[in-house]
This record gives C-alpha cells, sequence and structure tokens, in this order.
C-alpha cells in the first residue's frame, strides 16, 4: 500500500489525498522549506529549540553535550520530515 493511499493522519478532506508538509528540493536529494503551517512551525521549533540548546549546553564549556543535543534534535527534524514531506529521490530539476 502506498503513502498517498494510506490516508492516515495527514490525510485531506477528502479522505486520499496527503497534503505534505515539506516539499522535495528541486535538485538533490531532500526536502525544501515548508509548504503548509505545520511545517512551518516544525522549522520555527526546530530553530528555537536550536538557539535553546546554544543557551543550555554552551558549546564553548560542554562540546560532547551540545553535539549530543544538537544530534538528537536534527535526527527527529529528519524523523519528522521523511513521515510528512514528499518522498525523497534524486532530482535533476523540473521535468519538462
Amino acid at each position: 500500500m502506498s503513502k498517498l493511499s494510506q490516508g492516515g493522519a495527514n490525510a485531506g478532506a477528502s479522505g486520499g489525498s496527503k497534503r505534505y508538509w515539506f516539499g522535495a528540493k528541486t535538485y538533490g536529494w531532500g526536502w525544501g522549506l515548508p509548504l503548509v503551517w505545520q511545517g512551518w512551525a516544525v522549522l520555527l521549533g526546530y530553530i528555537a529549540l536550536m538557539l535553546l540548546g546554544c543557551v543550555l549546553f554552551n558549546p564553548a564549556r560542554s562540546v560532547l553535550s551540545f553535539l549530543l543535543y544538537v544530534g538528537v534534535l536534527n535526527v527527529l527534524l529528519l524523523a519528522i520530515c521523511w513521515r510528512t514531506g514528499e518522498p525523497p529521490v534524486w532530482r535533476w530539476g523540473h521535468k519538462k
């Protein structure tokens, strides 16, 4: 069963179409900017938590704890993008 046909929590009002939070990049592999407000909320929360981490885990004093904190945040962001974004494939630009 494909991601689009599952109709889980991200399904639209019609029940069959999925609204992606993060669009695919035009070039390369991965995701670009958010497409809907939920994606923007995730991105802004990620940035806020990164800034908070700079205060809580001062990199000048505790490099290891700061890197661990940043690593956990990056894994969480990647998991959210994977779950709510367009399927990641290598792209070479717009199809003609």
